[in-house]
């Protein structure tokens, strides 16, 4: 797509609920002390690595984006510290942990994702395959107040985006997410397309 004029999509942001973001994670939210472990809690898969919970500060990250990142190892949470306001635009998870031909009747597996034949499958750099996002699946989920997200394994992810100068956000991935299992998808390059949060 060089070359060519990059194509504007602008993208309305949805409130982030537990409701509206089932399909990538998680919305964590304040619960009574005390109150036991259960589905309302962040369902964490780290055993792929060590556990990195840090603090990364972020700075001029306007509310645009033609690139998407997934982890295919662990799952991610963020949250912004003083529960400010900001954006992240996500794809569901396209990993491809299985492939059938069509020719095969009966799945053995139904758990794993099998791809239609049409769909076109890419190799990451980080080994394994999936089926690159499309422009129409592209969401943006604005989070407000005092909660965090947490991704599922593989969903794609543009940001965290704001308004502010610079704000600082806690991290929990692993180690070495950021080294070993970073897959990208550009937008501008693949799909002549920049998406901008119209808000």
């Amino acid at each position: 797509m060089e070359g060519e004029t990059i194509k504007i999509v602008k993208l309305k942001a949805i409130e982030a609920t537990p409701e509206t973001f089932k399909d990538y994670g998680q919305v964590i939210q304040a619960s009574a002390d005390g109150e036991e472990f259960g589905p309302h809690d962040a369902q964490l898969h780290l055993s792929r690595g060590t556990p990195r919970f840090y603090i990364m500060q972020l700075k001029d990250r306007e509310l645009k984006f033609s690139t998407i990142t997934h982890h295919a190892n662990v799952t991610q949470c963020l949250g912004s510290i003083g529960g400010h306001v900001w954006y992240l635009g996500v794809a569901k998870p396209s990993i491809v942990d299985l492939y059938i031909p069509p020719c095969v009747e009966e799945l053995h597996d139904s758990s794993a994702n099998v791809v239609e034949p049409s769909k076109k499958i890419a190799k990451s750099p980080c080994g394994h395959l999936y089926v690159p996002p499309s422009v129409e699946e592209v969401q943006v989920f604005k989070i407000t107040g005092p909660k965090f997200l947490k991704l599922n394994v593989g969903t794609w992810h543009a940001g965290p985006l704001f308004l502010q100068d610079k704000m600082d956000f806690y991290n929990l991935e692993l180690s070495n997410t950021n080294v070993v299992d970073h897959t990208i998808h550009n937008f501008s390059k693949e799909n002549g397309v920049q998406f901008v949060i119209d808000e």
